[in-house]
């Protein structure tokens, strides 16, 4: 190939600079330069926009694109020695260019492969006939893990197998498009391609808008729709099944419920009623007809599949042979990624469909045939040898799979018997050289492999195809560098058209007169998740003040044994704050426990919450390190003080008053309730040291409100009325309880008939026992049970609503 030359429309000396070390390997096909070495028209307006860039204002818009990708949380785990670990989101800042024209034909060709899944899906759990034509072995299929036999004679009850299938493709030497893989198991990357396009759109926002680039919300407003459309009854549910907070992708999963509007579920969320799957929620089970599965099959149903699965919901499977719901994609519908299946698939085209595949796969001969294997031996030089059964993707090659031309002398020898002894369990495959594509990279542009993930989504009116899709992009010429665990990287995909494009959302015009849409169902593990994270959250802020007021006294005495500085550490050790640490372990336990709470309900909390609780955790984490006793600690605990305030009025300013908020709400409201008491029985009993009272008050943020309320200094009866009974001060116990009241009259089923709930019953019977005491009849004792009974509403709330 001719060596590459700017475009004549371009800068001639910024496009250059910006190019002087943009050197396509030889026999690799670009996506930057034609074959003549010259700039791709798609490329040229891109190219003159970035080469007239300064190297400051790059760098600028660069960290502008990942700022964003931080504040939206979007993460991947990469696994290493020591296990799984969060790192940032790696986005290789410049966009994949594609004519629309090209992105078109890419689509008739990637149409025409999902209808040919399609039908080999039908065939291989219906009639059979590839099999029994000599089309597929049996042996084959049959050894898969994932071709499912309890699903076998089980159609869809919306006809369809498939409905959300992804290929990743790469670009030959030749420059022609190549199919790598098929993704019809549960398909990843379509919430980060949106994450991937909302951050590279920041960073070249001015390009962006005038650049005629295809928006990808039409495509998730027709998924959404067609989703929508599968159900039959109104009244039931689309939801996403994921495998929970654990899984690489969860993020993903959080991100595209919300985008959708859909429920989150995990597999303990659903139970099978009668044939009919049905979600636990805080108002009972109620119907779920559409689930678009993010789990692998296997772990769908524990009674009928994977039996170790902890992941599924048992009778899944006897509810799709009963039709009560649709499954996105169908049980079983791995089995199509299968690497061996690659070898058959174009004689299987000309068989089901009269034509050849459009869009050709990477050439794979299956080893459990004689002239196959021999083929595979002979020319080991230039394959990749592998599991047969594996469905992971050519270049993603592990110490399962062997390249040919690697081979030690030594190893050769026993190659030939090897593959004699285990050709059925194994495939060769063309070696991958994949084309290149620029990343910018120290200062330049640098030419990287790029394999494309394109999505396609099933509608009322065919396939769709998402105009874009999920680059990989290594980071090294070394193809195997692709992949995220090995340093590769993520970038957007612009589909460039000549003309202007609908600015397509997600919102759709309305028809007819406007109706407000009631809100939706609380599944029952999320008003848990919501519950606990009120309580963490809370208890958090209450420690920060005791643990703040104790070094505030420290600081003042410089004596650990002074009677009241003595009196509240150990208080603190009784409710399990170690106080010789600055910032107590304790501490920093539950704001990990409140972050876990939020994880499980990311779908369900907004992102500035998501940030805000995020940087509150690490900050109380940076501090635990360096900060010393007394007045240092104080300080700290402040900036913290003002951090969780600051997270909380966020939160329960900002949060729609539905159910998840009084869940929410009731656990704060409880936490608050039983500190505030059990600081009160400490604090104010007549035992207590000099200056208790004081003490209590500060702990109990209420210092301006004992001023102004009474013109005395404090005594236990100005304390206890200001701090337990007074129903204007939100820092009372009473207020509090009053405020669980309210919420909990708002739950589903709190007054059934004109009869209140035992948990309703139960809270009025707290709330008027302390609202009839007064300062002087409230003693210690009293203080220590009503502890013990707003204790209690805990186990009553998770009874009535939560299992």
């Amino acid at each position: 190939m001719p060596a590459p030359r700017p475009d004549r429309h371009a800068d001639e000396a910024a496009a250059s600079r910006l190019l002087a070390a943009y050197r396509p390997p030889a026999g690799a096909s670009d996506e930057l330069f034609d074959r003549q070495g010259f700039v791709r028209p798609v490329w040229q307006a891109f190219i003159r926009h970035l080469a007239l860039l300064s190297p400051e204002d790059i760098a600028e818009r660069f960290a502008r694109g990942d700022q964003y990708l931080r504040d939206a949380g979007v993460f991947f785990r990469q696994y290493d020695a020591q296990g799984a670990n969060e790192r940032s989101w790696p986005l290789s800042h410049v966009p994949v260019l594609l004519e629309e024209a090209e992105a078109a034909t890419l689509a008739r060709g990637l149409i025409q492969r999902a209808n040919l899944l399609e039908m080999v899906l039908a065939d291989l759990y219906g009639e059979n006939r590839l099999v029994a034509n000599g089309h597929l072995p049996a042996s084959l299929v049959a050894a898969s893990r994932e071709w499912l036999r309890p699903l076998v004679g089980v159609r869809p009850r919306g006809g369809h197998f498939l409905h959300f299938i992804a290929f990743e493709i790469g670009r030959g030497p030749d420059g022609t498009w190549w199919v790598l893989g098929d993704r019809t198991q549960a398909p990843s990357g379509a919430g980060f391609a949106l994450e991937n396009r909302v951050a590279t759109a920041r960073v070249f926002s001015d390009l962006y808008t005038e650049a005629h680039v295809h928006r990808l919300a039409g495509f998730f407003r027709s998924f959404r729709n067609a989703l929508q459309q599968l159900s039959p009854d109104p009244e039931s549910r689309t939801a996403i099944l994921t495998p929970g907070p654990l899984n690489d992708t969860y993020f993903e999963h959080a991100y595209i419920a919300r985008y959708l509007g859909f429920m989150l579920l995990e597999g303990e969320d659903l139970t099978v009623e009668n044939g009919r799957v049905m979600v636990r929620t805080v108002a009972g089970l109620r119907p779920v007809s559409v689930l678009w599965r993010r789990l692998d099959a296997a772990f769908a149903d524990p009674l009928e599949l994977d039996s170790t699965s902890r992941l599924g919901t048992p009778g899944l499977v006897g509810a799709l042979r009963q039709g009560s719901v649709t499954l996105v994609n169908a049980l079983g519908s791995g089995i199509v990624e299968t690497r061996a299946f690659l070898a058959f698939l174009p004689r299987i085209a000309q068989e089901l469909l009269g034509e050849p595949l459009v869009l050709p796969n990477i050439a794979t001969w299956w080893c459990g045939q004689p002239a196959e294997r021999a083929h595979v031996r002979d020319h080991r030089d230039r394959l990749m040898i592998g599991p047969a059964l594996s469905t992971r993707l050519p270049f993603e090659h592990d110490e399962t799979t062997l390249l040919g031309r690697q081979l030690r002398q030594q190893e050769r020898s026993s190659f030939d018997g090897w593959i004699e002894a285990n050709g059925a369990d194994l495939v060769g495959q063309e070696a991958v050289m994949l084309s290149t594509t620029p990343a910018y990279v120290d200062g330049a542009l640098v030419p990287r492999p790029l394999s494309l993930r394109v999505f396609l989504a099933r509608t009322a009116a065919g396939w769709e195809v998402m105009p874009g899709g999920f680059a990989r992009i290594g980071n090294n010429l070394d193809p195997t560098a692709i992949a995220m665990q090995r340093g590769g990287t993520a970038a957007d995909v612009w589909v460039v058209s000549e003309r202007p494009v609908d600015n397509f959302s997600m919102l759709q015009q309305p028809s007819g007169d406007y109706a407000r849409v009631a809100p939706g169902v609380l599944p029952s593990r999320a008003g848990d998740n919501l519950f606990w994270l009120g309580r963490y959250v809370e208890r958090a802020e209450g420690v920060m003040r005791m643990a703040r007021a104790y070094h505030i006294r420290l600081a003042e005495t410089a004596d650990r044994d002074a009677p009241l500085t003595a009196h509240l550490a150990d208080y603190l050790d009784g409710i399990g704050v170690e106080i010789d640490r600055p910032i107590p372990l304790a501490l920093t336990d539950m704001l990990s426990s409140a972050i876990i709470s939020a994880g499980n309900v990311r779908d369900r909390f907004s992102i500035d919450g998501w940030m805000a609780l995020n940087d509150l955790s690490k900050t109380a984490g940076r501090m635990a390190q360096r900060v010393t006793a007394g007045d240092d600690a104080a300080r700290a605990l402040s900036v913290l003080l003002r951090k969780i305030t600051g997270f909380s009025g966020l939160v329960h300013e900002n949060m729609y008053r539905f159910t998840g908020w009084r869940f929410l709400s009731i656990g704060r409201s409880l936490e608050r309730a039983i500190a505030m008491a059990g600081a009160l029985a400490s604090l104010a009993d007549p035992e207590a040291p000099d200056g208790a009272l004081d003490l209590a008050v500060e702990i109990g943020d209420s210092v301006m409100s004992h001023r102004r309320r009474y013109s005395v200094t404090t005594s236990r009866e100005t304390v206890v009325d200001l701090l337990a009974l007074d129903t204007l001060n939100p820092r009372s116990v009473l207020y509090q309880l009053s405020e669980i009241r309210d919420h909990i009259g708002y739950l589903p089923d709190a007054v059934v008939n004109g009869q209140m709930s035992p948990l309703s019953r139960r809270v009025l019977q707290i709330h008027t026992g302390l609202a009839v005491e007064t300062p002087e009849s409230v003693d210690s004792d009293l203080l220590r049970a009503v502890v013990g009974d707003i204790a209690g509403l805990s186990n009553l709330l998770s009874d009535s609503y939560l299992r």
